[in-house]
């Protein structure tokens, strides 16, 4: 239990921040000003390029359509394999065996983010591209595949993970990457000038070693954005969360704004996402929810630079309860919803119509992530510690403020209750006015 004068602190420390910076009653807007949803991806891998005509994993497109329309989201990451889209006689085009992925690319339910990635069986030195033919044979692919996909305003990203094949492979080095990274952006660019293109796709790189060298080679000047892979399951317990994500997103944009001399290059993380398998790596179903929510809400504050977020992933690839790679969905392997969905879906719809937002650390470990919108001001509060709970009221009337979790149904009255502040985040919703001053106290 806090003593009185502690609590008074953490009161005026969380009034202070929230005021000092306090959201305008009646917002006035640049011209150029777009929402959130205009500017920024939130997508989620599926697996629908990958496995031939029926998933081992079980992704059916029209039921994965239809939760990508429940979460609300604008985009989808997926595989697009050169070996099955070039055919004997480099033909080019969709084929059977990539019939899961046209059905959903060609749906329209999302904008795709595809990895164009994998070597050819026909193509010598192709996995991956290590001679002039071979990456010729793969921008050739690249160019076609862009033309394909054109009217669904796709982005392309090149390869997946080749920092990790380089564990094992000295064919999968730098040099190797930047090379076909330089011969496959203009030949894509001329068959689809509109389609960004998107380096990187890196795996976990500890202290940034492969990437600093990567960045080296001046492989910016050929793309459009860079992309990262973030994951923490396997680390301690206290480190699973989204505040180490953030923290090395940070650092990394660092490095890509250092190196390219922009400090809005465009960054795409292309892979997020936790496990609810049962085993040491794992995190209970309830901290993948808050996790994620947190990450999203936290998305809208950093959009100036980070173009899209894509969650690992939209259902669970398997049935074994403590398989790691089998339990990082949003739904469960039976399609069943799993609290992560709902938190994803409350999340994003919070602030996908913001036209700004600020993160704010406040005392007691609170976060503050404060939006604008044409509905007003908003406010989403979380606890960085699971353990630590509080509540918050507001100081003046405000008898349109509401108040709700992600995962609420419906919105509950502000004026007058002390509301609870735990790691699920709490979305205060001013009803078209500033959100007001806010009073603190440990929850009792």
């Amino acid at each position: 239990m806090a003593s009185r004068s502690t609590l008074r602190s953490d009161i005026f420390l969380l009034v202070a921040g929230l005021v000092a910076a306090g959201l305008p009653s009646a917002p006035s807007y640049g011209q150029q000003a777009q929402p959130l949803e205009k500017r920024f991806m939130l997508g989620v891998g599926t697996h629908q390029g990958l496995g031939g005509p029926v998933s081992s994993r079980g992704y059916v497109p029209a039921a994965n359509i239809n939760q990508i329309k429940q979460l609300g989201l604008n985009a989808f990451r997926d595989d697009f394999p050169w070996s099955d889209f070039e055919s004997p006689g480099r033909r080019m085009g969709f084929t059977a065996k990539l019939g899961r992925l046209e059905e959903q690319v060609k749906s329209g339910v999302a904008r795709p983010l595809l990895i164009l990635a994998f070597g050819h069986h026909l193509v010598p030195n192709s996995m991956p591209p290590t001679t002039d033919e071979a990456r010729q044979r793969f921008a050739d692919y690249a160019a076609a595949a862009a033309q394909s996909v054109a009217p669904q305003h796709p982005v392309l990203e090149l390869w997946n993970e080749w920092n990790m094949a380089a564990k094992k492979d000295p064919a999968f080095s730098v040099e190797n990457y930047a090379a076909l990274a330089r011969v496959t952006q203009p030949v894509l660019k001329r068959a689809a000038p509109n389609t960004p293109f998107v380096v990187g796709a890196i795996g976990d790189d500890p202290g940034w070693t492969w990437t600093e060298r990567m960045l080296q080679t001046g492989i910016l000047q050929y793309a459009d954005g860079i992309s990262v892979h973030l994951y923490n399951f396997c680390m301690a317990p206290a480190k699973r969360s989204s505040t180490e994500i953030i923290d090395r997103l940070t650092a990394f944009h660092r490095l890509v704004a250092q190196a390219s001399g922009n400090p809005d290059f465009p960054v795409y993380v292309t892979e997020t996402g936790w496990t609810t398998a049962t085993n040491k790596c794992g995190v209970s179903e309830q901290m993948q929810a808050d996790n994620t929510a947190q990450l999203i809400l936290w998305a809208s504050t950093a959009a100036r630079w980070l173009k899209g977020m894509s969650l690992y992933e939209l259902k669970d690839s398997g049935k074994n309860p403590a398989e790691l790679e089998d339990n990082f969905g949003l739904f469960r392997f039976d399609n069943s919803p799993k609290p992560v969905a709902c938190a994803v879906r409350g999340a994003w719809a919070f602030v996908r119509s913001s036209l700004s937002a600020e993160r704010k650390s406040l005392s007691g470990g609170l976060v503050a992530i404060r939006t604008s919108s044409p509905e007003g001001g908003k406010a989403a509060i979380w606890s960085e510690d699971p353990n630590a709970r509080y509540e918050v009221r507001l100081r003046n009337e405000a008898p349109n403020a509401t108040f709700a979790n992600p995962c609420d149904a419906s919105a509950r009255s502000a004026s007058d209750v002390w509301m609870p502040v735990s790691s699920t985040p709490l979305l205060i919703s001013a009803g078209g006015s500033a959100v007001p001053e806010l009073d603190v106290r440990q929850a009792r």
